[in-house]
């Protein structure tokens, strides 16, 4: 057992939130009760994360992506309403680390998906170092490489790019990172992975030759949230479970 503050001062420190710009509030974004028992992490917290969090006994819900965007409508209202009255209803915690938790270097939504798919981490690139670049022990086929992707998320990515093309040098950052694709084009990647596409990735993709993976942004998200949540229960002696809300994007 710990009381929430202790929890959320180590965490905004261990997180080091004061590095970004981010686009929404990292840390506590919904107080409730003063003791933490058991930790639920999740991607999202929507209406089925905190209903499954209340279901399973958390006191506290750990998730990537939370609640007061820059530029959404401030109102507390429709779905809003709903998902904050459940939550002080029941007086569940809600904490959120959106940026912080992609670039973390250990508990990081991309060095766990490299991990995850057993790439050698060997650098950082972009604002913020939220673009990883690293290596595989040897060069394959982006077609294999692809189904090795499909296989370790449990789902098809998207692929553009010559499935005959052997590749090596790795570029990722999950979530919506398409518009790092010119970074990526200029570091002389073999392939850029993450979890959405635009329009125009298809065409960069084609014309540059930089093979680009959409692998879901779900997908790719699933496991920095989950590295950091068994890193707290750790510390503090409490429970962790995740709890994936699938999600098809």
């Amino acid at each position: 057992m710990v009381e929430i503050n202790t929890l959320v001062n180590y965490s905004q420190q261990l997180m080091q939130v004061s590095s970004f710009q981010d686009f929404c509030p990292n840390g506590l974004q919904v107080e409730g009760k003063v003791e933490v028992r058991k930790i639920v992490t999740g991607v999202t917290a929507s209406m089925a994360l905190i209903e499954a969090a209340h279901d399973a006994k958390a006191d506290l819900i750990l998730v990537h992506h939370g609640y007061f965007w820059r530029n959404e409508d401030p109102r507390v209202v429709g779905i809003k309403r709903n998902r904050l009255g459940f939550l002080l209803k029941h007086n569940l915690n809600l904490m959120t680390y959106h940026l912080p938790l992609d670039a973390h270097a250990k508990f990081g939504n991309n060095v766990q998906l490299g991990k995850k798919l057993g790439i050698t981490m060997t650098d950082y690139h972009g604002e913020s170092d939220l673009v990883a670049v690293g290596y595989l022990e040897q060069a394959i086929k982006l077609v294999d490489f692809s189904q090795h992707i499909e296989n370790v998320l449990q789902r098809a990515p998207l692929v553009i790019g010559d499935g005959q093309k052997m590749v090596k040098k790795i570029t990722w950052c999950t979530g919506a990172a398409q518009n790092y694709m010119d970074s990526v084009i200029a570091l002389g990647a073999d392939v850029f992975i993450s979890g959405e596409i635009s329009e125009q990735t298809t065409h960069q993709a084609v014309e540059s030759g930089v093979a680009y993976i959409a692998a879901g942004h779900h997908a790719t998200e699933r496991y920095g949230v989950q590295a950091l949540g068994e890193h707290l229960a750790e510390k503090f002696g409490l429970q962790h479970e995740f709890i994936d809300i699938k999600n098809p994007v």
